[in-house]
């Protein structure tokens, strides 16, 4: 069995426990992060039958997933990185859910694309939980007005998507998290990575985005 595979499962299993322990009903999904990692360790866990992946970047997802995603109609291609406006027409066309809105203006680009593309991606709000100057994301006193505007545009917004300070424990951030979700009568929540993934899942988290701890350390 490839280390891919093995790593997943060993995930699944772990989160699998915790669900059991602790009562919940519902098992997160999994975006394997597979940003800057080659097809050689991506295809193994695509033939044992994963769906969901995560990249960064618009132009490598192109490039790594468009024949893949041809062949594989079920795939489901998630953008967890910060989205350009001038790159909202290529990520419409390759991508299936997008993490990182966090703009009125990067909302009303992707309108203007999926109505010219017709499609209909599942969108999180990015927030910027920690208040961080260097991360993407919004401001929480931001977060009704770019719900009742994405509204009006009729996009789809699932949930709320969040990366606590690296240096701080994210219990607390996930906890906030899972409160505004509420607040906002939102069903999905992307949070959790490889280094805090059962955190998030204690907190509700829907989507779980776990790249090094599938894949291994990235070079």
């Amino acid at each position: 069995m490839h280390k891919s595979v093995q790593k997943y499962k060993d995930i699944i299993s772990a989160i699998d426990r915790k669900i059991e322990d602790q009562k919940f009903d519902l098992r997160p999904k999994i975006i394997a992060v597979s940003k800057t990692f080659g097809l050689e360790k991506i295809i193994p866990l695509i033939e044992y039958g994963h769906l969901d992946y995560g990249e960064n970047k618009v132009q490598e997802a192109i490039e790594k997933w468009s024949i893949i995603k041809e062949k594989n109609q079920n795939i489901n291609l998630h953008l967890i990185g910060r989205l350009q406006t001038n790159k909202v027409k290529h990520a419409v066309r390759i991508f299936d859910y997008i993490h990182s809105l966090d703009s009125l203006k990067l909302a009303e680009k992707i309108s203007e694309e999926q109505e010219k593309q017709k499609k209909n991606l599942k969108l999180f709000i990015q927030v910027n939980i920690g208040n961080e100057e260097q991360k993407s994301g919004i401001k929480i006193n931001e977060i009704n007005d770019l719900i009742i505007f994405s509204k009006k545009l009729n996009l789809n917004i699932i949930g709320l998507m969040c990366i606590p300070p690296a240096d701080e424990d994210p219990d607390r951030y996930f906890k906030e998290i899972k409160i505004l979700n509420q607040k906002f009568n939102l069903n999905e929540i992307s949070m959790g990575m490889s280094s805090d993934y059962m955190k998030a899942v204690e907190n509700s988290s829907t989507y779980l985005r776990i790249g090094s701890g599938i894949f291994g350390q990235r070079s």
